[in-house]
């Protein structure tokens, strides 16, 4: 059973509401559709329910984009550890420092949540061919879950990608187009290449879905935690998905009752200082990010000049009473090393860039001795294995 109910402009622009039994990406004004719940109806889901259920995203599948009759396309995604992080805890003053670790996921990356929730939902849609631009894990996670739901995967990939990342999507029986450029420029040649073709574009925030599996990072961690919500989540930020889910989780489980007098979270992007659109309009206090000129960084999924949720990121940010914060490549890059060493976690460099920005925090008196804090790693280390020799050089 689901309380999937409608799709709804993120804007709100005053269209109407748009039928999920049929494909919708954008609205009618160009903005990011949002999955709409019956949450009057799912107050009557007991979190008791869980119990017993498998340990996946799909756990929540209630309020989970399913039309009835549909079972999802998984590999058994979510549902990771969230690992007490002692020993970088106790040499940063924490008590309560967590890692939630995406590493673990199918493909190694948070990408296969999203990709599972939407691939669903394209191959119950009828589609024969999904297509998407990516800097590395989204590609590899589209190519898999096509592959176990039986569908073509055009995949569109900076050339200067690294090599694991074009591999992988290989792997899986991808096949990969080398765009000179940015993920920017891959997203307008995939655009370009699929829209007469009839391909479904999986996009970051193009289709309504990628959130939804994303969201579950928040559910899991309410679950992981005995219903309780840590005082702050420091997420590194690319297209920003994961950060869009969560904040629509708060509201979710709070509107069912599950979260209810719960302070949210305060909310903290990093990002790379040589790709940091949302940092500079938070810092400017606008509501939309301009495109970054000249994206740089080693963090291939924190290069992302430009993303269509940028208002819904930093609306999350400033709502919850967050920051937004942007560090070197050679600080990300340690701290990998430091996440490795101190806590045995294999950590891409976003997850590094992540433990530089709770230091600052720490440093600068934001985050306090007693606070909860979630760190998250979202993806390993083993496809930067070209970094880490840089690093320890």
């Amino acid at each position: 059973m689901s309380f999937f109910s409608h799709l709804e402009c993120s804007v709100p622009c005053g269209a109407p509401a748009l039928d999920p039994s049929q494909r919708q990406f954008l609205c009618s004004c160009g903005a990011p559709l949002l999955a709409r719940y019956d949450l009057d109806k799912a107050r009557s889901w007991s979190r008791n329910s869980l119990n017993g259920r498998e340990p996946t995203m799909w756990r929540y599948r209630e309020l989970m984009p399913l039309l009835d009759g549909e079972q999802p396309v998984t590999l058994g995604e979510g549902f990771t550890p969230l690992l007490h992080a002692r020993t970088l805890g106790a040499a940063l003053g924490l008590d309560h420092l967590y890692i939630k670790d995406e590493s673990l996921n199918p493909t190694n990356s948070f990408k296969a949540r999203g990709q599972s929730a939407a691939i669903t939902r394209a191959k119950g849609l009828g589609a024969t061919t999904i297509a998407l631009p990516t800097a590395g894990n989204a590609g590899n996670a589209a190519a898999a879950y096509s592959a176990a739901a039986g569908l073509a995967c055009e995949v569109f990939i900076p050339r200067d990608a690294k090599r694991p990342f074009v591999d992988e999507c290989r792997l899986y029986g991808a096949n990969v187009t080398l765009v000179d450029g940015l993920i920017t420029d891959a997203g307008r040649i995939a655009e370009e290449t699929g829209r007469p073709r009839g391909w479904y574009d999986v996009s970051t925030l193009k289709e309504p879905y990628r959130i939804e599996g994303k969201k579950t990072m928040a559910y899991e961690l309410a679950e992981q935690m005995d219903w309780t919500w840590p005082d702050w989540i420091i997420y590194p930020t690319g297209g920003g998905t994961g950060m869009v889910g969560m904040w629509k989780a708060f509201d979710e489980l709070e509107r069912i009752g599950w979260m209810s007098g719960q302070k949210r979270p305060r909310m903290v992007s990093v990002q790379a200082k040589g790709c940091a659109p949302i940092v500079r309009a938070f810092q400017q206090g606008a509501e939309k990010a301009q495109p970054w000129e000249g994206a740089t960084t080693v963090a291939d999924g924190l290069r992302v000049p430009r993303a269509i949720g940028d208002f819904l990121i930093l609306r999350a940010v400033r709502e919850s009473g967050g920051t937004a914060l942007a560090v070197s490549d050679a600080s990300m890059l340690k701290g990998m090393l430091d996440i490795g060493k101190q806590e045995c976690v294999s950590a891409a460099p976003e997850g590094g860039a992540a433990l530089v920005a709770i230091q600052q925090l720490v440093a600068d008196g934001s985050i306090k001795p007693a606070d909860k804090v979630i760190l998250f790693n979202t993806g390993g280390a083993l496809k930067y294995l070209d970094v880490l020799e840089t690093a320890h050089g």
